[in-house]
């Protein structure tokens, strides 16, 4: 009788081991199929990264070989330091980054508050401002461009920074629908506790919520930091002094007026997106920690 048990037991014991080896190994060729799908993807994507880095240290006269050359020897590292004075580099530079970091600022602080408004005080009528609000992300940016130009231009305003920095302090209807997404998923027990205590719905707001919501804060602040830091569009149409252009501006005037120095051209790309892939490099797990939470709870 022992003996049909000890084998009973040693038969399951194979079978659950054959079955562990088989859902390990399907596990493992899963695994191999994603990677293998990605890393042609990943290719692709970061190809015309390459070839730029690849162009900006070129010569001139390696620039016109055919077939193509794509690591240059020698490699001509003097384009970066000529590139910053073949644009006014660091004037541009500083630029964006007032603008970058200006209109951060109000979007994070002004897209939280409304936010905040929307997911923890009950008032009538806030779920039809909502619906509203995230509705206005339906009109493309070419239909309110001439209407906010007159306006701006009514104010005064063409010819500086302000029509690119003030609007953000004024919230974003994606940035307000992320983080009132994230808003929602906190406790709201934690503020009827400090309203029992005292505290206003400021001081909940900046006390309690902003510290519990720095993913989310952090993923606003990315987006809008690289929308600003690219725009074109905008610094096209409301500056026309060029010691207030902005990098993409700057590089496209100087491209147009003097010439097209490709070499130079593609160092000074890098040198504009390199701080992007920077941020992102050192963000991004608090960047998809982010994503990931704002749709929590609807």
């Amino acid at each position: 009788m022992s003996e049909d048990i000890g084998a009973v037991l040693a038969e399951h014991k194979a079978t659950s081991k054959a079955r562990a080896t088989k859902k390990n190994l399907k596990k493992m060729l899963t695994s191999i199929l994603k990677h293998a799908a990605l890393i042609p993807a990943a290719f692709i994507f970061i190809l015309p990264f390459m070839w730029m880095l690849s162009t900006s240290l070129k010569s001139n006269q390696q620039l016109y070989v055919y077939p193509p050359i794509l690591w240059p020897i020698p490699m001509h590292w003097e384009n970066y330091p000529t590139a910053v004075t073949y644009i006014d580099f660091f004037l541009y530079l500083r630029n964006t980054l007032i603008i970058a970091v200006a209109s951060t600022l109000g979007a994070v602080l002004s897209c939280s508050l409304v936010a905040y408004s929307l997911a923890r005080i009950p008032w009538p009528g806030r779920n039809i401002l909502f619906i509203v609000t995230v509705a206005t992300l339906m009109l493309p940016f070419q239909v309110t461009l001439v209407p906010l130009f007159l306006v701006y231009k009514n104010l005064g305003w063409i010819g500086d920074f302000r029509p690119l920095i003030i609007p953000q302090f004024f919230g974003g209807a994606l940035y307000i629908f992320l983080l009132r997404q994230f808003f929602m998923s906190i406790p709201m027990e934690l503020s009827e506790a400090a309203r029992i205590d005292g505290a206003s719905e400021l001081r909940i707001y900046w006390f309690i919520i902003m510290p519990l919501a720095k993913a989310a804060l952090a993923t606003v602040a990315i987006f809008e930091f690289i929308a600003r830091w690219r725009d074109y569009l905008g610094p096209l149409i409301y500056l026309n002094d060029q010691n207030l252009y902005t990098l993409s501006l700057g590089i496209y005037e100087y491209r147009s007026q003097y010439g097209a120095e490709w070499a130079l051209l593609m160092a000074a790309s890098v040198l504009i997106t390199l701080p992007i892939i920077l941020l992102f490099f050192f963000l991004q797990k608090t960047f998809v920690q982010g994503i990931a939470l704002t749709g929590i709870k609807g």
